[in-house]
């Protein structure tokens, strides 16, 4: 699955530079709010779904290479932190809903929690 499907099919909020998110493949998702949690259990190329919007999130995405982080309830990350995701090639993504329901709209497209 591509990072474009997704945006479009869950109507998410680009809040990082744009880029030809066709080109991104997602091969699975993982939620936590915990980063310890994500940094042992998500695997590279997925879609990590988090409440979380500060700093750290982009490190830990960073560190796994990750496809995109979705920020759910419309939790915002400030200027410093969008400015990070761009430096370090993060993509942040924005929903209005809760984790609970990405995760269920993710499961309906096909993804599941480790495809590799």
């Amino acid at each position: 699955m591509q990072l474009s499907e997704i945006i479009q099919k869950l109507d998410l909020k680009v809040l990082t530079e744009a880029k030809d998110f066709s080109e991104v493949p997602v091969t699975s998702g993982y939620c936590s709010d915990l980063l310890s949690c994500v940094m042992t259990g998500a695997q590279p190329e997925g879609v990590w779904i988090t409440l979380m919007a500060h700093g750290n999130i982009v490190a830990v995405a960073a560190l796994l290479d990750l496809s995109a982080i979705i920020i759910t309830e419309d939790a915002q990350p400030d200027a410093d932190t969008i400015s990070k995701a761009n430096e370090k090639g993060v993509t942040l993504l924005s929903t209005p809903v809760p984790n609970f329901t990405a995760i269920g709209q993710l499961w309906e497209l096909g993804l599941r929690a480790d495809q590799a």
